[in-house]
């Protein structure tokens, strides 16, 4: 029977999402987009389950609140589940997912960056204010990040807030998430409309590499969790590392492929391209 249920969620993740018609024009004049009735909710309850065991077998953070950094006190993350786990590794590469990446990033082929867990803890604090793409060691500002909630995700428990088109301003740039970047960025995006609205279950949002965001501590006396992946355009080009943090990610999740081409190794495959 579990083989059967799998199964038919592992075509639901495979069929193709009709996006709305505003969707790609909104993503491009804003830096992000959210998408209701993405994924069912047996998907999210069958899949969240899975995630969950995975971040609490191999998260590494066990260090008392009250002793953690404010990025420490943001999320206990966990990266790259589907090379740990069969059925996260279905959930991770879900065509369905990937189309909509591609759709909005006007791209044929996208490739996986990682995927990344992210927790906030019942007592976790902010995510400061910060663009991913500082982290990243990428020629193209061609990325984007699903972020998918497994549960209903209210205010109380912070959800995904967005700077809109704040991905087209150079400001910020050089900031690793902080205190300084939370309170630089807080200052610097009050020129920007910010939408922090909740997620319903099966509600979805994908926000471009330079797209500032953040999210409120978690007050509702549960975890947040929250599945992502981040998905690059395939004519990706491999950049000198800029910073520590971006010579970590080049290590880590690139394989240390060479300067100047394809980030295309086996920690990089295909998850969805116009070519099938």
């Amino acid at each position: 029977m579990e083989t059967k249920r799998s199964a038919l969620f592992e075509k639901e993740l495979a069929a193709p999402f009709t996006l709305p018609e505003e969707a790609v024009s909104f993503f491009t004049e804003h830096g992000y987009v959210k998408l209701k009735n993405v994924l069912s909710a047996e998907i999210l309850q069958h899949y969240g389950d899975i995630i969950t065991d995975l971040v609490f077998k191999l998260n590494k953070l066990d260090k008392p609140m009250a002793d953690r950094t404010t990025y420490e006190k943001a999320f206990l993350q966990v990266m790259n589940l589907w090379r740990e786990d069969e059925e996260a590794k279905a959930f991770v590469f879900s065509a369905r997912l990937a189309k909509i990446a591609a759709d909005l990033l006007q791209v044929k082929t996208v490739r996986l960056y990682h995927d990344q867990a992210l927790y906030k803890e019942s007592s976790g604090g902010i995510t400061p204010w910060h663009a991913d793409q500082f982290y990243w060691p990428l020629s193209s500002p061609k990325t984007v990040t699903v972020w998918i909630p497994l549960q209903k995700t209210s205010m109380e428990m912070g959800p995904l807030a967005f700077a809109e088109k704040s991905h087209e301003v150079e400001i910020g740039r050089d900031l690793e998430i902080s205190d300084e970047s939370e309170a630089i960025m807080a200052q610097q995006l009050g020129q920007f409309h910010i939408n922090e609205e909740p997620f319903d279950l099966g509600e979805v949002s994908f926000h471009t590499g330079w797209l500032f965001h953040r999210a409120g501590p978690n007050t509702s006396g549960s975890a947040r969790k929250v599945m992502t992946m981040i998905y690059m355009d395939a004519d990706q080009v491999v950049t000198q590392p800029k910073n520590s943090y971006q010579q970590a990610d080049w290590e880590a999740w690139l394989a240390s492929k060479e300067v100047g081409t394809s980030p295309d190794s086996e920690l990089n495959p295909v998850l969805y391209s116009y070519h099938h």
